[in-house]
């Protein structure tokens, strides 16, 4: 999408309103430069001057985190395709290439990191709070998959032996989908505990 325009008008208002249009945003997403003011001329005829403006529009949210996520990619040495959309407040970022397991990381790691780190950046930018979400080949839906299977089989395992299983370390992110999967199972209870980054979900008997 273009992000500076230039246009002329009668005054700078119309100018401004011509460019606006064109870029598609409102005077909150521009950067305005006024490069001549415009004159009426004599009689409003003779020596008139248009007016002409130059305005940029400012980086969404969305494209900032996607710049941040670029450079990060850069120095890594990583080939990777980024891709973003932005939906109100909520910025989703999909990752695809070759080299998009060392971005997911194990168990997630890297993947986690990435979108906190993400979010820490942009929000100390915007007024307002933007959730980013980044996800790598559908790499979150297919461990989710997993997860509420994984969570399922254990909780009856767990019904069966009357005995509580702890899961391995996971994020914070993983965690809730366990807790979710099963809150509302009518045999078996869920928490955490160990600190981070080695905290753990247990399935125990209610």
């Amino acid at each position: 999408m273009e992000r500076v325009v230039e246009k002329t008008g009668k005054n700078v208002e119309e100018a401004i309103a011509l460019a606006l249009e064109e870029l598609g945003v409102d005077r909150e997403h521009a950067i305005i430069e006024i490069l001549e003011e415009g004159s009426k001329g004599l009689f409003g005829l003779i020596g008139a001057k248009s007016a002409r403006v130059k305005v940029t529009r400012k980086e969404t949210a969305g494209e900032k985190v996607l710049k941040y996520l670029k450079d990060i990619f850069d120095k890594m040495h990583v080939d990777v395709q980024v891709e973003m959309e932005e939906d109100g407040n909520t910025i989703f970022i999909n990752i695809e290439g070759k080299d998009s397991g060392i971005i997911i990381g194990r168990r997630g790691d890297t993947l986690e990191a990435l979108q906190y780190l993400a979010s820490l950046v942009i929000n100390k930018q915007e007024k307002e709070y933007k959730r980013v979400i980044i996800d790598i080949e559908n790499y979150r839906k297919k461990r989710e998959d997993t997860l509420i299977k994984l969570s399922k089989k254990l909780a009856e395992r767990v019904l069966k032996t009357r005995k509580s299983i702890t899961l391995e370390p996971m994020s914070p992110y993983e965690r809730r989908i366990i807790h979710s999967t099963l809150q509302n199972n009518k045999y078996v209870k869920t928490y955490s505990l160990g600190e981070e980054p080695n905290r753990k979900v247990v399935i125990a008997l209610k």
